[in-house]
């Protein structure tokens, strides 16, 4: 059986996923190649209430006082300038940028970037991991030791990142723009995690690592992260990227499949071809 001349790869296994913004798609993505779907959205993106870091960030970014500046997400980088709007014209942000070193993580915050008519100084290659950044500015070939550097942040600190410039004698000020939260409507969300710690799925995508965090959190509240841990043990873990398996991982979980552009079309095409075969062999050394 074939679509649009493609082989349907799934062939009829049950597909977890919990994106958000694109659920829609997602759902239609794996009824595409074959798989039954069970999409719950995870996330909802929450600004920050108070702004005062961002307008703290404006100030100093205007005075001077930032040799590089970090943006990690395009969400994020527009948010950032929209609260930078309320209180000083846009042009006169985007010069002080310009006057700075600035590096974009992904094509993201570069689409933003290139939007308001700015080049970054570094843009980091895929798979965009804080290690790829990281070697990104260990190639400019610069000490880094006592330059201070802005870190656009996406909901929760990246720690990793945080030390590694600290470690390299960063002076580094974190500017949180949002954060993510539960769904308001956290039903579907409960249904799905419960699903999943009963064995109703044969494969699960994971698109972002926070959708990881806030999976295992449903868990918890379930009484069951321990019992979710061994489910997802006998399924297909697909991740979409290197930040995704880190995260992971970090929970005791082992990642089945990563696709080889971290693209979530890619991410479910490529595991569609897979899934039938890792699982077999899951389940078959599982039961030796």
């Amino acid at each position: 059986m074939s679509v649009e001349g493609e082989q349907v790869g799934f062939a009829g296994l049950r597909v977890a996923a919990f994106e958000s913004r694109m659920a829609e798609q997602m759902r239609q993505l794996i009824e595409r190649y074959g798989g039954r779907p069970l999409v719950a959205p995870s996330m909802r993106e929450v600004p920050l209430e108070e702004n005062a870091d961002v307008l703290r960030f404006g100030e100093r970014l205007l005075a001077g006082e930032f040799d590089l500046v970090i943006l990690l997400t395009g969400v994020g980088t527009r948010f950032m300038l929209k609260v930078l709007d309320t209180r000083w014209p846009r042009a006169q942000i985007l010069a002080a940028l310009g006057k700075t070193i600035t590096v974009v993580r992904g094509p993201k915050p570069l689409a933003v970037l290139r939007e308001n008519n700015l080049q970054p100084t570094i843009v980091v290659p895929e798979p965009n991991t804080w290690r790829d950044l990281i070697k990104a500015l260990d190639d400019l070939g610069r000490s880094l030791k006592g330059m201070s550097i802005a870190v656009q942040e996406y909901g929760v600190p990246n720690v990793e990142l945080l030390k590694a410039l600290e470690a390299r004698g960063a002076i580094v000020t974190r500017v949180p723009v949002y954060q993510w939260s539960l769904p308001e409507d956290t039903g579907p969300l409960t249904a799905a995690v419960r699903a999943l710690m009963q064995g109703e799925a044969d494969v699960v995508l994971f698109t972002n690592a926070v959708q990881v965090d806030h999976i295992m959190q449903m868990a918890e509240r379930l009484g069951g992260a321990d019992r979710l841990r061994a489910a997802l043990s006998r399924i297909v873990v697909s991740a979409v990227g290197p930040i995704v398996a880190e995260r992971l991982c970090g929970y005791g979980l082992s990642v089945d499949f990563e696709p080889s552009h971290p693209k979530m079309g890619i991410l479910v095409k490529e595991t569609s071809v897979r899934a039938a075969e890792l699982l077999l062999r899951k389940r078959a050394t599982q039961a030796r």
